[in-house]
């Protein structure tokens, strides 16, 4: 917890306007329509970050709750940065009881390589990147 901000797993509780124009500030999801967001939103885990009604801190995990979760759209605003926010939603991810159990917890960063490994996440070993596949497509 910190003060002056709450914290959210309820979906119905994240304006998807505002989490539209979170994301649209990423290098990843500058593109994704506001359906997609909010459809997004329907179909994940999601933790949202608040100070007092404004959308300051957001991530999703995509899973089926005991084998496998891809964690995803992790953003803070530029604003809010250096207080300790992601790692708040670090936190509060790893915590979460269906989580703890999986014997696949996935994500892709660019630059916050620091970050995740403090919650135990490594790089895809040499046989685990000759196993993973993916399907790629820029413009989606």
């Amino acid at each position: 917890m910190i003060p002056g901000f709450t914290l959210t797993t309820d979906p119905h509780s994240i304006d998807v306007d505002a989490l539209h124009a979170l994301l649209r500030r990423s290098h990843w999801a500058r593109n994704r329509s506001r359906e997609t967001v909010a459809k997004s939103l329907e179909h994940s885990l999601c933790y949202g970050i608040h100070q007092g009604a404004q959308l300051v801190a957001f991530a999703r995990v995509v899973t089926d709750h005991c084998t496998f979760a891809y964690l995803c759209d992790v953003f803070v605003d530029e604003a809010f940065r250096g207080q300790g926010l992601s790692k708040w939603l670090m936190s509060e991810i790893i915590r979460h009881p269906d989580l703890g159990s999986l014997r696949r917890f996935v994500l892709a960063t660019k630059d916050a390589h620091s970050l995740y490994s403090r919650y135990g996440f490594a790089p895809l070993n040499e046989e685990e990147n000759r196993r993973f596949m993916s399907i790629l497509k820029e413009d989606a």
